[in-house]
């Protein structure tokens, strides 16, 4: 044959998936998950075998750990010797097993986290619990297999005499499954063993009864009864774990927080330092000094408060932004029948139930015979002794072992193995062999027989034995549950001032995009001069808030960005601002119209938004609170090509205003708009001709008597009017004409105001010229004329846009329409 001719052509995919496929099954059988029956993966059974036969028991000394895992690594585990040291160091970690199974002298790691000693530095043996794992071993109570070089055997399964799954728990990651089983208190999974073998049909609600929930070795706190009652319905389930905490009061008005149990499989030092780096990073107020003061008395974490600190605030922030709090996730797949299966607790257990009694009728079966064994020997010997003198004379008469023991079945009937014991009977054993007690132990026997065919002959009994076994080792092993149970998930609630300093700063937002909060330090430095901003920009909003209130921005696409004012960048006045598309992802041609300051999202106001095409929509304030802002959210379903020209804050009881370009005015009150959700689209606002556009929306508290009214148009001319111009009306009429109509180059409002005492306009014409107006300057016109020249368009332009200045006077008297 050819050097070709030996390979197969086969396809990548089969050979890829063939080998995968074996490769999985290995990993899922024989690697990751337990069997349902002792609880163990492969690793760890071999590694309690290994002891076991070695005879590195409770009750011995303690051997080098190194020495158990070349003998696991030579007669049973042909990996390295890191994976089953680290299984073996796993098995005795008091804080990661609920019943270690191993004991070590020596470093075995921390709960910070901290590696254990090498092996040759360490001592192990087998703790006297797991010494209940592999009782009755030898008595052929589970089947061997050869082990990896055909040179021994190794069990399939060891006997458990306690349920090790549920107890101890197991964790792991296999080719397409997962298993997180958390451990349980011993004492309380057997008494629902025991409750499940007197009735199979007990409910989990019944079990539950008994058996409340996973016991952790690190204590803590467990939340959400449903969770555990659909994991052991399902398989799945998901537990809030919390460590336990308590405020200690010291002296001067100072608290501080001490944590003695955090939540299982948490890294104490990783958690400490967390915390630690949320003081340093100023992301959570009032934590003064972050210990770990843990010693040899036990686990202890203080928080030093400062002065007047909120502590159930703080405690709060921790829980949710560290692991002090931590989601726990059932999924409870062990190996049953050779197979990986999701399994509820009624499952684990029946699983666990016929485990039993397969190895106490296989351990009841092997002490059967071998009392049979020795009742048939004792029988021969009380014969034997009967004929003793014969009997001796019969030995002396034979030429060997054999014949002698031919002899004496030819002449007195006895067996092979009497005949071999009494061939074996050593000479000082006839100088007491006492008839009647030969006699006795016949008798016992008996009994014993009689006793252990009952078992075999009656499953009621079978599962009594198994219950009182159970019961004495409960008796034995019991201890306290260490986890505490709460019937629901807490909702954390936490107050925002724990998290921001409270301070005042200046919020300043400008119609290009460039956001910034300022320090007042920073502002009165530069005396209020020297804004940063660039040439053709203005500012739309300038406010002085708290770090701890919100800025909700609006743009003219319907959408707002939620920002929470600490959050905002912190810059110099003299500096620019940063864009908003670095801090939320906005259209290149989205422009922000509006930026309203909130301190409170539960007060009785209402947003309302006025469109270019005649829409107007008033929502409830509350709506626009949001838990998740990353990105800007809707505020108002635009149709087609229509754009936001204004938003405003209202108490529920103003009045609206709507200014077409065309030059007609509406006026109604807000209570003609009904409240709509967050994503509506509202009403009609105002009824508009073809080529005619809302220029702008006003709102004013119907309170406020006889407002100004401004306006300014294309052609250079500003006016202002009185309200009692015009007459109030409904909504989605066609309103009042406020421009007497040119037939040639008839007039356009670009700019409508409403203004008080110190308000200035400023506009921009055609040409890039930017002009300031002193509107209350003007003289008070009606609504038939066309107003005054402000500027001569022939010259500058006509005008192309209109704003409100700044007024920082108007800023630091906090009059602003916006602060909720």
């Amino acid at each position: 044959m050819s050097k070709i001719e030996k390979y197969l052509d086969l396809p990548l995919e089969d050979v890829i998936g063939d080998r995968f496929g074996r490769y999985s099954k290995y990993i899922i059988q024989d690697r990751a998950l337990p069997d349902v029956r002792d609880g163990l993966k492969p690793v760890q059974r071999r590694i309690l075998f290994a002891m076991h036969e070695e005879r590195n028991t409770h009750d011995k000394q303690f051997r080098k750990a190194a020495k158990t895992v070349g003998t696991v690594i030579g007669n049973y585990h042909p990996h390295g010797d890191s994976s089953v040291y680290e299984a073996m160091v796993r098995l005795s970690q008091d804080w990661k097993v609920r019943n270690v199974l191993v004991e070590m002298h020596g470093n075995n790691g921390s709960v910070d986290g901290d590696p254990p000693a090498a092996m040759r530095y360490t001592e192990a043996r087998l703790s006297s619990i797991s010494s209940e794992l592999l009782r009755d071993i030898d008595k052929e109570t589970v089947d061997f297999i050869p082990n990896f070089d055909d040179t021994n055997h190794e069990p399939v399964v060891l006997p458990a005499k306690f349920p090790s799954l549920l107890v101890n728990g197991s964790t792991g990651i296999s080719a397409g499954y997962a298993t997180e089983i958390p451990p349980h208190n011993l004492s309380e999974v057997i008494d629902a063993v025991i409750m499940k073998i007197d009735n199979p049909s007990v409910t989990i609600d019944e079990l539950m009864g008994v058996m409340k929930g996973p016991d952790f070795p690190t204590g803590g706190i467990i939340q959400g009864v449903d969770g555990i009652k659909k994991a052991y319905e399902t398989g799945k389930g998901k537990i809030v774990i919390r460590g336990r905490a308590e405020v200690e009061q010291l002296r001067t008005n100072r608290e501080q927080i001490v944590i003695d149990e955090i939540p299982f499989e948490v890294n104490k030092a990783n958690l400490v330092k967390r915390m630690d780096e949320l003081r340093i990073d100023r992301k959570v107020e009032g934590i003064a000094e972050v210990r770990d003061e843990t010693d040899r008395t036990g686990l202890r974490i203080v928080i030093e408060l400062k002065k007047d600190a909120d502590s159930s605030g703080i405690l709060n922030f921790l829980y949710k932004n560290t692991d002090l709090q931590v989601l726990y996730h059932f999924n409870m797949v062990a190996i049953k029948d050779k197979t990986p299966k999701l399994l509820g607790l009624s499952s684990m257990l029946e699983a666990y139930i016929s485990h039993q009694k397969e190895i106490v009728t296989r351990q009841v079966s092997f002490d059967l015979r071998k009392a049979k064994e020795r009742s048939h020997i004792v029988e021969g010997l009380i014969k034997a002794i009967s004929i003793l003198d014969e009997l001796i004379a019969t030995i002396r008469a034979s030429n060997d072992k054999q014949d002698a023991k031919h002899r004496i079945k030819e002449a007195y009937g006895f067996t092979e193995e009497q005949a071999e014991a009494i061939v074996n009977l050593q000479l000082y054993r006839l100088t007491n062999t006492d008839i009647t007690s030969l006699q006795e132990e016949a008798r016992e026997l008996q009994e014993k027989i009689d006793y252990l065919e009952s078992i075999l002959n009656n499953e009621k009994k079978l599962l009594t034995v198994i219950k009182n076994d159970l019961k004495s080792l409960k008796k034995k092993y019991a201890d306290n549950r260490r986890s505490i149970i709460e019937q629901e998930i807490e909702e954390l609630k936490i107050n925002l001032e724990v998290m921001v300093a409270s301070e005042d700063v200046l919020v300043s937002v400008t119609k290009e995009g460039y956001i910034k909060r300022t320090s007042l330090r920073s502002y009165a430095a530069s005396n209020g001069e020297d804004f940063a901003i660039k040439k053709e920009d203005h500012l739309i909003g300038l406010k002085e808030i708290n770090t701890t209130d919100k800025l909700l921005i609006f743009t003219d696409k319907g959408r707002y960005m939620f920002s929470p004012v600490h959050e905002l960048p912190d810059i110099k006045w003299k500096d620019l601002g940063q864009h908003i598309s670095n801090i939320v992802p906005i259209d290149k041609d989205e422009k922000i119209i509006k930026a309203i300051p909130v301190r409170n999202f539960d007060t009785e106001s209402y947003l309302v938004f006025i469109t270019k095409n005649g829409m107007v929509k008033r929502s409830e304030l509350k709506l626009y609170d949001a838990q998740r802002y990353s990105k800007a959210l809707v505020a108002v379903n635009l149709k087609n090509d229509d754009r936001v020209q204004n938003v405003h804050v209202t108490e529920g009881h103003s009045d609206i205003f709507i200014a077409s370009n065309k030059g007609y005015g509406l006026w109604y009150h807000e209570s003609e708009v009904s409240p709509v959700g967050q994503r509506a689209a509202g009403v009609k606002a105002i009824q508009l001709k073809d080529d005619e556009e809302v220029i702008n929306g006003l709102v004013f508290d119907d309170l406020i008597e006889n407002p100004s009214l401004v306006l300014l148009t294309q052609r250079g001319a500003c006016k202002r009017m009185k309200l009692n111009e015009f007459e109030k009306s409904s909504r989605a009429k066609r309103g009042l004409v406020m421009l007497r109509e040119l037939k040639r180059k008839p007039h356009r409002i670009v700019g409508f105001a409403l203004v008080n005492e110190k308000d200035t306009l400023q506009f921009k014409t055609s040409l890039g010229t930017i002009h300031t107006v002193y509107p209350l300057e003007l003289a008070k016109s009606d609504r038939y004329s066309n107003g005054s020249y402000v500027i001569d368009t022939d010259e500058q332009g006509e005008i192309i846009e209109v704003w409100e200045q700044a007024n920082y006077d108007k800023v630091f008297a906090n009059d602003e329409e916006g602060s909720t």
